[in-house]
């Protein structure tokens, strides 16, 4: 897994008015927290920060007012123009574990049916600097009626599940077929026909 190096300011002033003279300094406020430190105020530049977020699980190389290694663990963006608001960053140790969520990706074609994806993410537990960019599920071939469960992901070495082993990850169902028509709704039509060809009789 690659890092992305950002550089890091110190800030000392804080509330709604020093978060948006920051912003418009084209930074983002971040706090840096873990290991039972206290936490750092920190301003990152918000066009690095952005496209480094764009990559699930990114891991951070801070440096210049303090030197770690970091992961994103809380993502604030203006609900309407989509910017950075903050980041809360949580401060990591190679070598350490870390639980994280991978992306489930599916590939291939299921045989029929209709393929039905209850989980895009999965609960891992893993190394800080090694967490996977996602785990793969082959449905090649799988038929009606074909489970798979979070325990039967092939997760890389290194990483373990930290799921309930029993959630339901993807399901294999029946495709929809059309529904008969009633039979009530067919004996109505059938006086009705008769009434209409009285009816013409008559008129002659």
């Amino acid at each position: 897994m690659s890092e992305v190096v950002i550089a890091t300011e110190l800030r000392d002033k804080f509330g709604k008015g020093a978060a948006r003279k920051i912003r418009r300094e084209d930074k983002v406020p971040v706090v840096l927290y873990g290991h039972g430190s206290e936490p750092r105020h920190l301003s990152l530049p918000g066009h690095e920060l952005l496209l480094a977020l764009r990559t699930p699980n990114v891991l951070i190389r801070l440096e210049g007012a303090v030197d770690e290694l970091a992961l994103p663990k809380g993502v604030q963006r203006d609900p309407i123009k989509g910017f950075l608001e903050h980041v809360d960053l949580l401060l990591v140790r190679r070598g350490e574990k870390v639980t994280v969520d991978i992306p489930v990706v599916v590939t291939g074609e299921v045989a029929d049916g209709i393929l039905d994806q209850q989980l895009v993410s999965v609960s891992v537990e893993t190394e800080a600097t090694h967490i996977p960019e996602g785990v793969e599920v082959d449905v090649e071939g799988l038929e009606v009626g074909t489970q798979i469960t979070a325990a039967d992901l092939k997760l890389p070495k290194g990483t373990s599940l930290a799921a309930d082993p029993e959630a339901l990850v993807l399901i294999v169902s029946a495709a929809p077929t059309a529904e008969p028509a009633a039979e009530g709704e067919t004996a109505e039509a059938a006086p009705a026909e008769g009434a209409a060809a009285e009816g013409a009789e008559s008129a002659e």
